[in-house]
């Protein structure tokens, strides 16, 4: 059998190990990608989830998550705006076009497809490589960015699957007991997307067939208190399709859900969950009408199963929510993500010399940043969930929270980084960190350790992790920030400064998530070389009276153009400028502004504002 050497081999396509492998490239390492599939970027492309929550607001759309959507926004010329789940919403083609232009552009990297792993190489104590069908890959570091945490299991590596009682972590909201739910579905429900489309008013798109398990009667419902544009609108793309991703009687699918674990059992599992899909499918076309069917071209065919699907339609994978679960050096309990008392952001995380971080006795050891709302998915119903939301521009986002190096980390194996769902994580905290763009910044930050512990010579244990954070922070592509900060995006000429003070004061940090708008040396700060955002693709003007509707929540009723004339929208922002002026406009205010309408979810996204009859700076 052939084998090849690497300095960083990475075990998985998907979007944590797309970002691992592109970054480990990015800084220098001699980087192997091996993935299943010929899409690269997993939940964002090939599982169809190309509606992304989580990290929306401007101040976090850094990193490789902020490269993706200007990227997305340069191919895509009708803008992301689209659906009401998500403010980037996008043809997944073009998602995998902008991964596989990234990963061609890198002559440290090497793209493997079509293989997955059958052994992990373990030499006293220390993961040194990993056999796939085809060839050997040997590695001084080896990163797990398998969907489903295979590499934890093919190694032995200590791992979780499945519930945690609320006596382990003592997490608000875990079960004290087991129960029905615990044991029917001990992960969250995947989903098998599919893309369907508008074929137009007056035309009739073909029928979708009937698969061998067909029972409309578990859709009943389904959308009943959105009705069925809305329920359409969740998931809008463009070109009059339809992503379908919808947990509420629709295509998420758990029965059965451990049979994932086992080899000789996974390939059963997949093929109820894409029927089941198949099956809702139908029964939108036969509910809503034949107008709707399924889209044409936007998967790769897979000969196994396109005959009686359809060409392209179905996503080539489901969106898993869970895997197994790593044992690491810490484990991210939902307390970790919960917002400070009478504060938006979650407490920093500290790390204590001997737990991974050797060069000082306590810092910080943030590495990553999300924000999205703790978020289960079971086919019985949701749970009781402590919340962690709060109303921001206009909208309701979640609140955001950080994840330490210490859980990329095994406790006791060399050689080893995990870069996707599979990080040391509760369940119930799963549920907020699983999400698209927190994993794409946990593949950033896995790639680039695994690179600097290829530069200095060092187990990932032993890395030093401020090096890691100043490399994240000062990488001269895709610069991510460590710490969530509400008022100061990356383009800003102090945001290196704020990064690196609360890292160095992780007491300090702010119960706000807003740092002092100037800094004490004012003197010493120098013009950003980082771009402001390009905003909406195609922007529209609309004037009218302003109301508040509440604490952040902002209405216009439109006045010009008269085509919108009475028409009552809900203003929203990403950006913190934006989000402060609006904060300020009196009740009743005559007001112009320049953004984009977007009728799924009825709101004008706003990129600039003025009161009529006076400028604001």
């Amino acid at each position: 059998m052939q084998e090849l050497i690497a300095d960083v081999l990475v075990v998985g396509g998907g979007t944590g190990g797309t970002a691992a492998a592109i970054q480990a490239a990015r800084r220098g390492a001699k980087t192997i990608l091996v993935s299943e599939f010929d899409w690269l970027g997993g939940m964002l492309t090939s599982a169809g989830v190309s509606a992304p929550d989580g990290n929306e607001l401007v101040t976090l759309q850094t990193g490789l998550w902020g490269a993706f959507l200007r990227a997305l926004q340069q191919r895509q010329p009708d803008g992301l705006d689209h659906g009401w789940v998500s403010f980037f919403t996008y043809d997944p083609r073009l998602g995998a076009q902008v991964f596989a232009d990234w990963a061609a552009a890198l002559p440290y990297l090497q793209w493997l497809p079509g293989q997955t792993p059958e052994a992990v190489l373990v030499q006293e104590n220390r993961v040194v490589g990993v056999r796939f069908q085809a060839f050997t890959i040997r590695a001084k570091i080896t990163l797990d960015g398998t969907e489903l945490g295979d590499l934890l299991a093919l190694g032995d590596v200590p791992h979780r699957w499945g519930w945690e009682l609320q006596a382990e972590f003592d997490e608000p909201s875990a079960p004290v007991a087991s129960s029905p739910l615990t044991q029917q579905y001990p992960v969250q429900a995947p989903t098998w997307v599919v893309v369907m489309q508008d074929y137009g008013k007056g035309e009739t798109a073909p029928e979708i067939p009937a698969p061998p398990k067909d029972d409309p009667d578990r859709f009943a419902g389904a959308w009943d208190n959105y009705g069925g544009d809305r329920f359409l609108n969740y998931g809008r793309l463009p070109g009059n399709r339809f992503m379908i991703n919808w947990p509420i009687h629709g295509n998420d699918y758990g029965e059965g859900v451990e049979r994932l674990l086992s080899a000789e059992q996974r390939g059963e599992f997949l093929q109820e969950a894409l029927w089941h899909t198949q099956s809702f499918a139908r029964f939108i076309q036969q509910q809503l009408g034949r107008r709707y069917g399924v889209a044409k071209d936007v998967f790769p065919l897979q000969e196994t199963r396109e005959a009686s699907l359809g060409g392209g339609a179905y996503a080539l994978h489901p969106y898993y929510r869970e895997s197994r679960r790593l044992c690491g050096l810490t484990t991210v309990r939902e307390q970790d993500l919960l917002p400070i008392s009478q504060g938006s952001v979650a407490p920093l995380p500290i790390a204590v010399s001997g737990q991974g971080c050797t060069q000082a006795e306590v810092i910080c050891d943030a590495i990553a940043i999300g924000n999205y709302a703790n978020d289960h998915h079971y086919p019985s119903g949701d749970i009781t969930l402590k919340p962690k939301s709060m109303r921001w521009g206009g909208r309701w986002t979640g609140t955001p929270f950080t994840i330490p190096y210490r859980a990329l980390v095994p406790a006791n194996l060399d050689g080893l980084l995990v870069c996707e769902k599979n990080i040391s994580v509760s369940h119930m905290a799963n549920g907020a960190t699983r999400l698209q763009p927190l994993v794409l910044g946990i593949g950033q930050a896995a790639g680039m350790a695994a690179a600097l512990c290829v530069e200095q010579g060092c187990e990932p244990r032993a890395l030093a992790v401020r090096s890691l954070q100043e490399a994240l922070l000062n990488d001269p592509i895709a610069p991510t920030a460590v710490i969530p900060l509400f008022n100061v995006p990356v383009y800003h000429a102090d945001w290196l400064y704020w990064q690196r003070y609360y890292l160095d004061q992780p007491e300090a940090y702010p119960a706000s998530g807003n740092c002092p708008t100037r800094r004490r040396d004012v003197a010493r700060s120098t013009p950003s070389t980082h771009a402001r955002p390009t905003g909406v693709a195609t922007t529209q003007t609309v004037a009218g009276v302003f109301r508040h509707a509440g604490d952040q929540a902002y209405t216009m009723v439109v006045e010009e153009p008269s085509t919108l004339k009475n028409l009552t929208l809900d203003l929203v922002t990403l950006d913190p400028l934006i989000n402060e002026q609006l904060a300020t406009v009196p009740p009743e205010q005559p007001i112009s502004a320049s953004g984009k309408l977007n009728t799924a979810g009825n709101w004008f996204l706003v990129e600039a504002i003025e009161r009529l009859g006076e400028s604001t700076p």
